[in-house]
């Protein structure tokens, strides 16, 4: 049964008088022999119990030596014992593992090859403070967990182990019993780097061997975030992007995502490539969000290195790169964190705090200080180890309410009678604090009201740089959805965000979420004949561009895919074949061209300074035209027309008596529209209008968004 928790105590060497007594435990072997650190045989063990219990004395001066084994089958080979070597653990490292306060915990839980007393092999580490045994298996010692046990450090639950000639590449688990012996499932390592592809589950060896050359984005990135830069984000999801169809419709690779995909997001002008969780995950279904292996970018693409080298493409062609990452929750696979060692490890054990009806998950503890340290490290080995430059917080809501998608009776209040998980806000504000010291971003997935998610922790805030503005999304996409005619009852939709639009610092997502589970693909939400749909829809890319706030859109919507995204099959990249798909993709490569260059549109996306209504009440015409300005006073002027009807001579007031140009209008027939415009120059009039000091009569396209520049 293995039942020892201190096996190091019994095997390995013991000093005994002027002698060392050498104890084995090689259940497999018919004879064992000791040899000295040359090879050469000193003697031969004896067997003291009949399970496979060898032992042997030696000089006490002899500090190093090997063990020849031979199987009951004549086979021979020779070892070094692992219970000869020390922990690779120092002080130190106890000391901030006991406290839950080590940063780099990634370097010494886990598996980390290293060469110990002049023997190379790997060394391994494990929480498991509640286990009664608890033993490495793998392929080097066919499974068995008799054979491997692990030593324990009872003052911080932490076994280790360190086991030569046990390399990269090499499969292994954790064999834990609880602490009445009863054997577990076998566990997948917490911390592992690199995961086995199904329908195994096991975790693997890894040594990086990535030389970096992205020194120069990386520089620059070790400032604190800048708000004032342009932020426009491609989401990806990188198994369905785009596949080989002439072998057997497989997923790219990380390298050769790193020559098509960094090439596209260059040519379409986005900052930053967001990635759907790369972290390890075992149902291709659950995108990622659903993660088992929060230190390992997942198999299915290539290995660690190869992702670090996607990175460093994107790096190295001006890209930053975004990874959604998932401390909400986290699968029930008997393999992953679920009662690690038994008992309710890294969840909380009350299924009122620790489950997730609504998906079937478990919900970390956030109070507990050695959770807390496993998800903020994982943070960090993002940032440090593959140099991500923010992270995308997933369904922040369900941590901040106790009675998250739960009735009454089914939550418990924090200790002051209310719904605020207070651990998960501490947890949060630390997370924020740390990723921002390191040089990164943050970005919260957070749908409610809760206040200040962006505001910074010294004065009550989360913390987060940006928040996703869910409510903007949603009312502006209902609006949208409306039949032109009927947009007029619904003129508020497009308002109301403005009223809000500076509490935060907002990034306006259109996201994977709104293209699935019957929603519709945006063409699919807007309504009329194929003109008026691809118009539509031109009009909201135009609007979204012009709007404050950052901006995100999901793969497929840059060519208005057709169908909802689904994640088994690739883009309709065919689609652009057609002209109007291919003008909405040059609209989109235009608007991220305007949004970069313009300061008007980004320096300050997140101050009211860079707002102002010009005409914010014409909901009878369907109109909306505002300013953007940048801080040394620039402006553009952005007009939205939301119906099917040219508007001639439509007076707007302007903040300048000059002349003016169109910079971008979305019903240029390059990009599929009708080719209604103004003329090259427009003069303005000393008229006031809309309580501007000058004005200009236009000619509004039909469904339409046009920005306007002061002309040089």
């Amino acid at each position: 049964m293995g039942r020892h928790r201190d096996p190091f105590a019994v095997l390995g060497p013991h000093a005994n008088g002027d002698k060392t007594l050498i104890r084995s435990f090689q259940p497999h072997a018919s004879s064992v022999e000791l040899l000295d650190s040359k090879g050469e045989p000193l003697i031969g063990m004896r067997r003291v119990h009949p399970d496979g219990i060898f032992s042997a004395s030696i000089p006490a001066n002899i500090s190093a030596y090997r063990l020849r084994i031979t199987t009951a089958g004549g086979h021979v080979y020779d070892i070094d014992d692992p219970y000869r070597f020390p922990s690779a653990l120092g002080n130190l490292d106890l000391h901030l593992l006991a406290q839950g306060e080590h940063h780099e915990l990634y370097e010494k839980l886990g598996a980390h090859p290293l060469t110990l007393q002049g023997v190379a092999g790997t060394h391994f580490a494990v929480w498991a403070p509640n286990a009664g045994r608890v033993s490495l298996v793998g392929s080097f010692n066919d499974w068995d967990g008799r054979r491997h046990p692990m030593r324990l450090h009872p003052d911080i639950g932490v076994w280790d182990i360190f086991m030569p000639a046990v390399g990269k590449y090499d499969f292994y688990k954790f064999e834990i019993c609880d602490a009445a012996c009863k054997l577990l499932p076998l566990k997948t390592d917490p911390l592992a780097q690199y995961h086995e592809s199904p329908p195994g589950n096991a975790s693997r060896v890894y040594e990086s061997s990535f030389t970096w050359s992205d020194n120069d984005w990386m520089r620059h990135r070790g400032n604190a975030p800048d708000l004032s830069q342009p932020l426009s984000i491609y989401e990806v999801h990188l198994g369905s992007w785009r596949r080989r169809h002439d072998d057997g419709d497989r997923w790219l690779t990380y390298r050769e995502l790193a020559d098509e995909l960094v090439a596209y997001v260059v040519d379409m002008g986005f900052t930053h490539i967001e990635l759907l969780p790369v972290s390890e995950h075992p149902f291709d279904g659950s995108w990622g969000y659903q993660p088992i292996g929060m230190y390992a970018p997942t198999y299915r693409f290539g290995e660690p290195d190869d992702f670090r080298h996607f990175v460093n493409a994107c790096h190295q062609a001006g890209i930053g790169v975004i990874i959604d990452w998932v401390p909400a929750h986290f699968p029930r696979d008997t393999h992953g964190l679920s009662r690690f060692d038994g008992t309710a490890l890294y969840e909380h054990a009350d299924p009122r705090k620790g489950e997730h009806a609504d998906w079937g998950t478990l919900i970390f503890d956030y109070g507990r200080n050695e959770v807390r340290n496993y998800l903020l490290a994982s943070a960090l080995y993002w940032i440090d180890e593959f140099h991500i430059d923010a992270l995308r917080v997933d369904a922040v809501a369900s941590m901040l309410y106790l009675d998250y998608s739960r009735d009454a009776g089914e939550w418990l209040p924090n200790e002051h009678g209310g719904n605020e998980n207070l651990q998960a806000v501490s947890f949060l504000r630390r997370l924020n604090e740390l990723v921002h010291e390191h040089g990164a971003m943050t970005f919260a997935e957070e749908s409610t009201s809760w206040p200040r998610v962006s505001g910074p922790t010294y004065d009550g805030g989360l913390g987060f740089t940006y928040k996703w503005n869910m409510g903007w999304m949603n009312d502006t996409l209902a609006y949208i959805g409306e039949e032109p005619i009927h947009r007029k009852h619904h003129h508020d939709k497009m308002t109301f965000g403005l009223v809000y639009a500076f509490t935060e610092n907002f990034l306006l997502p259109l996201s994977h979420d709104e293209v699935v589970h019957g929603k519709q693909s945006l063409l699919g939400r807007m309504p009329g004949d194929e003109w008026q749909r691809f118009a539509s829809l031109r009009t909201y890319y135009g609007f979204l561009f012009g709007h404050p706030g950052k901006k995100l859109l999901f793969m497929g919507n840059e060519f208005a895919q057709v169908r909802e995204w689904n994640h088994d099959t690739s883009l309709d990249w065919h689609l652009l074949d057609k002209p109007q798909h291919r003008g909405v993709q040059a609209l989109v490569r235009d608007l991220n061209q305007a949004y970069r260059e313009i300061p008007a549109l980004h320096e300050l996306d997140c101050s009211h300074e860079g707002f102002q209504w010009i005409i914010a009440d014409d909901r009878d015409s369907s109109v909306l035209s505002w300013i953007r300005q940048a801080r040394n006073g620039d402006f553009v002027i952005c007009v939205s027309n939301f119906t099917p009807v040219v508007r001639h001579n439509y007076r707007m007031g302007v903040p300048a008596h000059c002349q003016y140009r169109e910079r971008l209008n979305t019903d240029d027939q390059k990009y599929g529209g009708s080719g209604v415009c103004n003329a090259t120059l427009i003069d303005s009039e000393a008229v006031e209008s809309h309580q501007q000091p000058a004005s200009v009569q236009l000619t509004l396209p039909p469904l339409s968004t046009v920005i306007l520049q002061v002309a040089e």
